[in-house]
């Protein structure tokens, strides 16, 4: 769950900073008087989720096998909208000002901004679509808890994503237009970093191009830091969530009459929570895409394999070894020298689970005990305790032994016929 959550954030929010900040930017005013290029913007977000579930189809039905062949055309297009989208928020006070006066280069500014917007869905969503695919593992039924997991874990993402930005967007009305803009820039100037990555990685890798040892190391840095500039994107627009606050702060509650006072209170009011509200998303953001990637990206350690007796073929290990109902794991090196782990843990009900500490679906990542589960390495699959001992999905393979005079006894030979499990 959390691994979707992380993934689908990092891969929707830029798109919905970018959707709302070119709002924020281009939008004329209150009332009906508006033009009607201001849906070409929200035209453009439909066209470009529309195209990544296409293109994201494409892949998984293996249609398309190399991404090259569409990102390359995409990121140039990318990288100059961004260029584009840059000097209109530059130009856009003006642009909406007295748009009547010159409605025409409003229209234009619309039409490059849902360009823009179109071709960045395009280009980051694909990834995100195709976590829709890893719902359901190999060998379970499609309606399970993990499952469920997984799919709320895609669903929380990309409504954070979205709510950070609709909050960020409160920030529109308090007066801060100046930092507002500052952000924007900044913001379109970050796309740009990492379309021009992503772009200059292709060159390189199709050798088009051949950067210099600096400009290669400078690019390497860049792709090994595209989730820090997720974490940048967000985080400028804490200039115009700090003015919004001082504002706040800063306006009186005073006027000639008792509806300015009324105004100036509610002004101030809407300009702390906006600011507030704003910092703490972007705190929020930051934690997700920090903390929780980390937590993503943890190396499980497999517990050190216990003693036992080993004599004349026969592996002995006492109850009172294994009785305290956690998973114990044991090593054995077979006849044609692979080295094997098995498990034993108690079950309830007193019965003990016996079985490699390998399985079908995953091979020999093993297994571990987290919060009283039992744990799969490799796919995450919490083993259900009552069918350790029987074969079947993400189970340990299970073996014959015996239980002998409080012990379980298991012939070295049967061990030696399954080593092939840790080839």
């Amino acid at each position: 769950m959390l691994l979707q959550y992380v993934t689908v954030l990092q891969g929707t929010l830029p798109v919905a900073l970018l959707v709302i900040a070119l709002n924020v930017m281009l939008t004329v005013g209150e009332g009906r008087d508006k033009p009607a290029s201001r849906h070409w913007r929200l035209i453009g977000v439909l066209v470009g989720f529309a195209g990544a579930v296409v293109f994201a189809a494409l892949r998984a039905a293996a249609i398309i096998t190399q991404r090259t062949f569409v990102n390359y055309p995409t990121l140039w297009c990318c990288v100059l909208l961004d260029i584009a989208v840059f000097v209109i928020v530059l130009f856009a006070r003006k642009l909406t000002a007295d748009w009547h006066a010159h409605a025409r280069a409003l229209d234009i500014a619309n039409l490059i901004a849902a360009l823009a917007i179109a071709v960045t869905t395009f280009h980051a969503l694909p990834d995100v679509v195709l976590k829709l695919t890893i719902f359901v593992e190999p060998g379970e039924t499609f309606f399970t808890s993990d499952m469920l997991l997984r799919a709320l874990g895609f669903a929380l993402g990309a409504a954070t994503a979205i709510v950070a930005a609709l909050i960020v967007r409160t920030m529109r009305g308090s007066n801060v237009r100046p930092a507002f803009t500052v952000a924007t820039l900044l913001l379109i100037a970050l796309l740009f970093a990492s379309h021009f990555t992503d772009l200059a990685q292709i060159l390189q890798s199709k050798r088009i191009v051949r950067f210099p040892t600096n400009m290669f190391m400078l690019l390497v840095w860049a792709i090994n830091h595209q989730r820090d500039m997720v974490i940048a994107m967000v985080l400028v627009f804490a200039i115009p969530a700090i003015a919004s606050l001082v504002m706040g702060f800063k306006v009186k509650a005073s006027g000639e009459n008792e509806a300015d006072v009324r105004a100036h209170i509610a002004f101030r009011r809407r300009a702390k929570a906006a600011g507030a509200w704003s910092l703490v998303a972007m705190i929020g953001v930051t934690v997700a895409l920090t903390y929780g990637v980390a937590q993503t990206q943890q190396v499980i350690t497999l517990s050190p394999p216990e003693n036992y007796s080993l004599q004349d073929g026969v592996a002995t290990i006492s109850f009172d070894q294994v009785s305290d109902g956690h998973l114990h794991r044991f090593e054995y090196k077979a006849k044609d020298g692979t080295t094997m782990r098995f498990i034993v843990i108690k079950k309830n009900g007193g019965a003990y689970g016996v079985g490699l500490d390998a399985c079908e679906n995953c091979g020999d990542a093993g297994y571990y005990e987290k919060n009283g589960k039992i744990i799969c390495k490799k796919c995450d699959v919490a083993i259900n305790l009552a069918t350790i001992g029987f074969s079947g999905g993400c189970n340990p393979v299970p073996f014959d032994y015996k239980v002998e005079s409080g012990k379980i006894v298991i012939q070295t030979s049967v061990l030696d016929a399954l080593s092939a499990h840790f080839q």
